[in-house]
């Protein structure tokens, strides 16, 4: 049985022009071999490949769409693979994969070295994808406010040669402080930036522009939201990206620990020993209360609520965890009736 180029590029048999480049576009960044190193990937990215040969060709699409890949081969299904017949009018057609996928995407690119220069000028907006060939969310590019940025390229696989030798500025990194509140439910921020820019008479001057960040529910300390070019406009230099970086900002009750929230209650001694009824307090704003009366708490006993952290980045209808620690508070001295008191009650060991 011949090879589906539509499940190879996970679309359907009715896919326009446009959703088959994306569809490519996207496997091809998952399954180039310079970055994914899976074993698989290598074969994966040359099937990518074929199947975008010949979707993306009218011709060989229509012939596939009614023969499959043995009309492609010159062959209807029962004559061998020297057989040409006429397949509906394309008399004597035979098509195989030159098999060099690196060909295909440089074609489709405008370049062979795509993490070297593709990725440096900005890319195109599809994400970075990590050593196992999954997208990687924590790194997430925007354009403009309102929109991915794009970039044309060159389909004849010669970069322009101003693009070429042209060079970036380091990126400019800001960190964005952002309260557990907001990670639980997502926010936006505002942030104003000044920068030089160059204008029509090759003069500089500054402007200030206000770039919009939408903070996804869940998102993780360390997660960088990119500008691609907003910094400082140089004469003969690709302007810098902007990034900021998420960090957690101090929160006066809870601690976070990945999707899971910590929260330390204090007990005396006397409720540790004795049981108690703790209230916790949520993200939410509601407190729960926790039923230890029949619990004799320790300095390492932790108690689990389900369901009361953080969102998963990745699946923000799960959350993690709300983990309640306890610090005991001791007195600072007892009288001599008290402990004589406690030696007859308390176990030795």
């Amino acid at each position: 049985m011949g090879k589906d180029y539509y499940k190879i590029l996970g679309i359907n048999k009715s896919a326009t022009d446009d959703e088959i480049k994306k569809a490519y576009r996207k496997l091809a960044l998952k399954y180039h071999p310079d970055k994914n190193k899976a074993p698989s990937a290598e074969e994966q990215f040359k099937l990518v490949a074929e199947a975008y040969e010949v979707l993306s060709d009218k011709k060989k699409r229509e012939i596939y769409d009614q023969y499959g890949e043995e009309g492609l081969k010159g062959s209807s299904g029962g004559g061998g693979g020297g057989n040409h017949q006429n397949h509906g009018g394309h008399q004597n057609f035979t098509y195989s994969y030159h098999g060099d996928p690196r060909a295909t995407f440089a074609q489709f690119f405008g370049t062979s070295d795509p993490f070297a220069s593709f990725f440096q000028m900005g890319g195109l907006g599809g994400g970075i994808f990590d050593d196992d060939g999954h997208e990687d969310n924590s790194f997430i590019n925007f354009g403009m406010p309102g929109g991915r940025r794009t970039q044309s390229f060159n389909i004849h696989g010669t970069p322009s040669k101003s693009r070429e030798f042209q060079q970036q500025d380091s990126a400019v990194e800001h960190d964005l402080y952002v309260s557990l509140e907001d990670i639980d439910k997502g926010c936006t921020k505002k942030m104003k930036i000044s920068r030089n820019v160059i204008v029509s008479d090759g003069t500089r001057k500054k402007e200030d522009k206000v770039l919009t960040i939408v903070v996804k529910a869940g998102w993780k300390a360390g997660t960088k939201i990119t500008f691609p070019r907003e910094g400082d406009q140089t004469t003969g230099k690709i302007p810098a990206d902007i990034v900021f970086i998420i960090r957690d900002k101090p929160h006066p009750t809870f601690k976070r620990e990945n999707c899971d929230i910590r929260y330390t209650a204090k007990v005396a001694l006397r409720d540790a020993l004795c049981g108690t009824i703790v209230e916790v307090p949520t993200l939410g704003g509601q407190p729960l209360q926790l039923n230890m009366l029949s619990r004799v708490i320790k300095p390492s006993t932790v108690e689990k609520i389900p369901g009361k952290g953080l969102p998963y980045p990745k699946e923000p209808s799960r959350k993690g965890d709300l983990l309640v620690s306890f610090d005991i508070i001791f007195p600072e001295k007892l009288p001599t009736e008290t402990k004589d008191l406690l030696r007859d009650i308390l176990p030795a060991k």
